[in-house]
């Protein structure tokens, strides 16, 4: 599966480049298929990327875990997601069969980033560890919460939610895989 394209402001983050002795993804997810809509094979998608209006400009999209291409027809933004009519999808059924799928666009057609900007999967890894220089353990995935992302953190104290903010997030750096935080009070408790 691809990274999401989601790009986000890297608070006091030293670039986009991907780091050192990690290959980047050949695909970045732009969506998942929620559900059908309608019968003649529209797909009701959620989103995963920044910049939706640009969906219309791909050929084709790659979808689910083998990136099997599908010609894109239409798109059109809906309800806060997105709804695709996709070549080869007729129907209700040929369209329930994609369900809970990811929507892909290749790495190299991907929105440039501007400096201090990330993709998600540059930062799915990384080690977070204190102003203090203590490790809290490894990001393993970005939550979309509506005031802002959540960095998923697994260490020895388990389970740590780390809102995405400038107060907290002090510095990103993608060639050494580490971000620094500042805790805030009581989040450890």
């Amino acid at each position: 599966m691809g990274a999401a394209d989601n790009r986000r402001d890297a608070p006091n983050g030293r670039g986009s480049k991907p780091p050192a002795g990690r290959s980047e993804p050949p695909f970045l997810a732009v969506g998942r298929i929620v559900r059908p809509h309608g019968v003649r094979g529209e797909l009701r998608i959620e989103l995963l990327t920044d910049y939706p209006e640009r969906l219309s400009s791909h050929t084709t999209l790659y979808i689910g875990p083998k990136a099997a291409p599908y010609t894109l027809q239409g798109v059109r933004l809906h309800g806060g997601g997105a709804l695709l009519k996709l070549t080869g999808c007729d129907d209700r059924n040929a369209a329930e069969e994609l369900r809970g799928q990811v929507v892909q666009i290749p790495l190299e057609e991907a929105v440039p980033l501007d400096e201090g900007e990330y993709y998600e999967h540059q930062v799915v890894g990384a080690e977070v560890i204190t102003e203090q220089g203590d490790l809290l353990g490894q990001i393993s995935e970005v939550l979309h919460t509506g005031a802002n992302d959540v960095y998923v953190i697994h260490g020895s104290r388990g389970e740590i939610l780390v809102p995405v903010t400038d107060e907290v997030v002090r510095e990103i750096d993608l060639d050494e895989q580490r971000i620094v935080v500042a805790l805030l009070p009581g989040l450890l408790e």
